[in-house]
């Protein structure tokens, strides 16, 4: 927010993003920064793995090697078999 405040991005149009910080800061509609402290409070735990460099690779090796099961292709696949009830289709 700081950045944005100070013109960092648009140095030639000073004030050119000015009315963006107040938006989070005062729209009643949404509130999309009431959860920032609770987030890095959850986040810090990553942070400070992140530092353990051995364990942080086996545990981001383990993730991707999982992640198979939330893919795009299992989620149609599983889409095909359990509501459109279709089968796959082999491709010569």
């Amino acid at each position: 927010m700081d950045l944005i405040f100070s013109d960092c991005f648009r140095r030639n149009e000073p004030g050119a993003f000015s009315e963006i910080p107040d938006v989070p800061l005062t729209c009643s509609d949404y509130m999309p920064l009431a959860d920032v402290t609770s987030c890095l409070e959850a986040d810090q735990p990553t942070t400070e793995s992140y530092v353990h460099t051995n364990a942080w690779a086996r545990t981001a090796i383990l993730n991707v090697a999982s992640s198979a099961n939330f893919s795009g292709d299992g989620t149609i696949a599983e889409y095909a078999t359990d509501i459109w009830k279709v089968q796959p289709c082999p491709v010569p």
